[in-house]
């Protein structure tokens, strides 16, 4: 008896295998953009009990390291891989077959006459396999890598995001510490004043009046430089949060804020925009709508289930096969509503497409003009303002000590100066996180383009 079971388990097993068989391959993880890939990045595939020992930073760090701890321990970047690995997970639940079923029945008992008891039972043991039609699990198994492949892009736009956030971050801490220099300096030099202008006061030579302006002066300014060091505070607690700390450890940061270098031209930066990852998944994306329609559509093919087994006579102990087909018949459902919501899902991606690569180029120029902006302005300080403000403010200053200017030339001097500093760290400011938001559409570094273009 037991080799009849046996044929019949195989047979159905056969039967349902063929035809359910779908090609899974391997869908190539993409390539990351040129920007940062030479940094270490927390993947939960590669992560290893080593490569987690990064301790916070202790005293004076500069850029690289602050990216390379951010790429490798920033909360977002870690939970987006780990969404890598649940779609990871998909692609193989959706490439398994559906279970077989097995089915014990019991008839002709319990009754009346001849079926009173248990010597009339007739007992069915029985294996039934749904087989699906029309490629079904081929398509499911194609949408899982799509979504897969849409995940991976979703990580390397993030990983593009974590990268220029930190670099703006450190920018803001090493602006911080410009603007807090130029303070205790502006502080100091308030202390100099005032003690000039008391001396001046104490031998008569000026109103005392202007004792109490130096004084005024010089109390604005001490507030102004506690101001500045609780933005610094903050800016360094914004920078130690990409790294997922709350507390920042690091003492400082070391850079050099004054490097301006010519940009390309915008025409050389819309010809890099397609390495966007919010461009580029968009293929990605309108693959995966367009076999959702092919799915929806094979769903319109009814299933077969096929069933095989052996039934058991009691009263004469004999055994016979039982072989059995079930084909839903498709008169009222077939699928066409699921069918034109996929079609119509399909056009809205298109038009999805669209708007976001108009939304890339818009952000670009919009980018682009404040980079050009800012490039001009910081080389009109360097070159022409700020030397014509300190010459003008050293000669007053000394002016001021023998009596040749007033002290109100010596203040607006003194504001004209400073204000032109701080001007300039300000423009610097704008133009090196300008510069970050132009890479981070394109996926490059300007410097990159500039070589290409001076080789052609």
């Amino acid at each position: 008896m037991s080799h009849k079971y046996f044929i019949t388990f195989t047979f159905v097993l056969t039967i349902g295998l063929i035809g359910s068989t779908a090609d899974c391959r391997d869908t190539p993880k993409p390539e990351p953009r040129p920007l940062g890939k030479d940094y270490a990045t927390y993947r939960s595939s590669q992560i290893t009990s080593n490569s987690l020992e990064l301790n916070d930073p202790t005293g004076t760090i500069i850029l690289r390291q602050a990216l390379s701890l951010a790429l490798m321990r920033n909360p977002n970047l870690s939970a987006s891989s780990w969404e890598i690995r649940a779609k990871e997970a998909q692609v193989l639940q959706s490439g398994l077959l559906p279970n077989p079923e097995f089915e014990l029945e019991v008839e002709n008992f319990g009754g009346d006459g001849e079926f009173s008891g248990f010597d009339g039972i007739d007992t069915t043991f029985q294996l039934s396999q749904l087989v699906e039609l029309g490629g079904k699990r081929s398509k499911r198994i194609r949408i899982s890598e799509l979504e897969w492949e849409l995940a991976e892009w979703d990580y390397e736009y993030l990983r593009l995001d974590v990268f220029a956030k930190t670099t703006k971050a450190f920018v803001d801490v090493l602006s911080a510490q410009e603007r807090l220099t130029l303070s205790e300096e502006l502080v100091s030099l308030a202390e100099r004043v005032y003690n000039i202008v008391l001396e001046r006061v104490r031998a008569g030579k000026v109103s005392p009046v202007e004792k109490t302006k130096a004084s005024v002066i010089l109390g604005s300014n001490r507030i102004k430089l506690e101001r500045a060091k609780r933005d610094l505070e903050a800016a360094r607690k914004r920078l130690a949060s990409m790294w997922g700390s709350t507390t920042p450890t690091f003492e400082k940061v070391s850079g050099q804020l004054d490097v301006v270098k010519p940009i390309p031209s915008i025409e050389q930066l819309i010809q890099r925009v397609s390495q966007n990852p919010n461009i580029i998944r968009w293929a990605t994306e309108m693959e995966k709508r367009k076999v959702a329609v092919e799915l929806e559509n094979a769903e319109s093919i009814p299933d077969v289930t096929l069933s095989g087994g052996i039934r058991t006579f009691n009263e004469t102990n004999s055994n016979a096969f039982v072989l059995g087909v079930s084909i839903p018949l498709p008169l009222f459902d077939r699928n066409q509503g699921n069918t034109l919501e996929a079609k119509y899902k399909l056009t809205k991606t298109d038009e999805d497409r669209k708007a976001s690569e108009l939304q890339v180029l818009t952000m670009l120029a919009e980018t682009y003009r404040t980079l050009s902006t800012a490039y001009t302005e910081a080389t009109a300080l360097k070159n022409d303002v700020l030397p014509g403000a300190q010459s003008a403010f050293d000669a007053i200053n000394e002016g001021y000590r023998v009596g040749k200017f007033s002290y109100l030339d010596v203040l607006d001097s003194q504001r004209t100066l400073f204000e032109a500093r701080d001007q300039y760290i300000e423009t610097l400011t704008t133009y090196h996180k300008a510069v970050v938001n132009v890479e981070q559409l394109i996926g490059d570094q300007l410097d990159s383009i500039k070589i290409i273009f001076e080789q052609n």
